[in-house]
């Protein structure tokens, strides 16, 4: 039995953390649609977390010998958990952030892609490559790195964790995981499946944490490297501590993405592409449209067409099947969206519908009339929040696209794809998607600039993050 000199309770909007001092010992999650506790667990003591590393780097030293035909059969096994179990681990999904149960299901599935991607393509893109040179032979052999360290957040608490844990494998790496608190389910969820699809023990293993706590983790000697997918501030903590013991890191942070729409475009098929880029996620989502860009002719019915739609979202409890929009997954989320709404209208914006907040649920809402210089505008507005800018042409629209401190994505509706494909070059983004919403693809890589972060996850650049690329030189 624990005695408690001193505790100290944190509320952190969906989930609890209890404090004796120095050491964390319950985090609780709460849904957000009620605001109800839903689950407790104990977090991880330091030499919990010793422990576990340790193990995880035994296994490394016989899962990197491993052959492609184990790895491969694996990952299908994960696969088929996943497909088998998808209404189980949809609803743990909607209970602990919120998301609407279809939306739910759909991440779950694609997590099963993503398995069968890599499980199909890795030794492909693991094949050494053969370089001529005066050598007799010489080539760069990709070898696995050891023990790999994934920090992930709560908005895709399925596919966030898959996009790393499938290429990680694969390559040969083992895998930790400290999740966000408030998805503490779904992060043991992900251990379960793994175990139960038949991998080695302590190939993939679940850490609890908190903050503190998991950045001690990347200082480990048996940690090699760590892949993060945050915020910005999340971000400069992980890059600063990995350089500071020089260690690879992965970082996939905010986004501010421009959904630029020319007088060209076919009117109802971009409102459609700007809705969906908007409020997928209850708009929780680094590659959401945040910022629409529309031309002055188009600007006013497109504003109206857009209105429509948003006025036909309904919201209902997550896991009843009819909800079109979820809540957000904290409260202190919605505070803040509340906050950047409200300055932005207080410095000029109009407001065009939505804006009312009750608990963590926030109304879909639309601004018009924004400009830099706005919180709607200048910040990422993590929420179902449109804000609408008026352009007069497409140099306006590359300027107000690029002048954002992120670079992750952008996408243009138009209806000259040829006239954008001259000037790809211009935008300063990880992305460019014509006539279609910004979203990841296993098939192609995934990631941003500025402040975005660095590095790419997905397709054979993700695999190729945290593998040693060794070259080989026979005279």
């Amino acid at each position: 039995m624990l005695l408690f000199i001193r505790i100290r309770y944190e509320y952190h909007g969906s989930f609890v953390i209890l404090r004796q001092r120095k050491l964390v010992m319950e985090v609780a999650s709460i849904n957000p649609w009620n605001l109800k506790e839903i689950e407790r667990f104990t977090t991880h003591t330091e030499s919990e977390t010793n422990a576990i590393i340790e193990s995880v780097d035994e296994r490394f030293s016989t899962w990197k010998r491993s052959s492609f035909i184990e790895r491969w059969a694996l990952m299908h096994r994960v696969a088929e958990v996943l497909v088998s179990n998808t209404q189980k681990y949809a609803e743990h999904i909607s209970l602990e952030m919120g998301k609407p149960i279809a939306e739910a299901k759909a991440e779950v599935e694609k997590c099963a892609w993503v398995c069968r991607y890599y499980a199909d393509h890795s030794e492909e893109f693991l094949r050494s490559k053969v370089i001529e040179t005066d050598a007799s032979k010489s080539y760069v052999s990709y070898e696995p790195l050891g023990v790999i360290y994934a920090i992930m957040p709560w908005n895709f608490p399925f596919w966030q964790v898959f996009r790393f844990a499938a290429p990680t494998l694969m390559a040969g790496n083992t895998a930790l995981l400290k999740h966000a608190p408030n998805v503490t389910r779904c992060a043991l969820d992900i251990e379960e499946i793994f175990a139960e699809a038949g991998a080695p023990v302590n190939a993939f293993r679940t850490l609890i944490l908190d903050n503190d706590h998991a950045s001690k983790v990347i200082e480990h000697p048996l940690v090699r490297a760590v892949s993060l997918t945050g915020s910005e501030r999340a971000g400069v903590a992980v890059a600063s501590t990995a350089g500071s013991v020089l260690k690879s890191s992965l970082l996939e942070l905010g986004g501010s993405n421009a959904v630029i729409v020319l007088d060209d475009a076919d009117l109802d098929a971009a409102v459609d592409t700007g809705f969906k880029a908007r409020f997928l996620n209850s708009g929780q989502s680094c590659i959401a449209g945040k910022r629409f860009l529309v031309m002055d002719s188009i600007y006013d019915a497109y504003i109206e067409k857009f209105k429509a739609k948003v006025e036909q979202l309904k919201f209902a409890d997550p896991l009843s099947g009819e909800a079109s929009i979820g809540p957000l997954a904290r409260v202190d989320l919605a505070e803040g969206i509340e906050r950047q709404v409200n300055q932005s209208i207080k410095n000029g914006a109009e407001l065009v519908c939505g804006g009312k907040r009750d608990g963590a649920k926030y109304e879909a809402t639309v601004l018009k009339n924004v400009k830099p210089g706005m919180a709607a505008f200048d910040e990422e507005t993590f929420g179902p929040v449109a804000p609408f800018i008026r352009i007069k042409d497409l140099d306006e629209a590359i300027h107000l696209s690029n002048i954002s401190s992120f670079g992750l994505g952008v996408t243009i509706c138009t209806g000259n794809a040829d006239r954008i494909m001259n000037r790809i070059s211009e935008f300063e983004e990880g992305a460019v998607f014509i006539n279609e919403l910004v979203k990841s693809d296993p098939r192609l890589p995934f990631g941003g600039i500025k402040k975005s972060g660095y590095g790419r996850e997905l397709s054979a650049d993700g695999i190729h993050e945290f593998v040693n690329a060794k070259t080989v030189y026979v005279k």
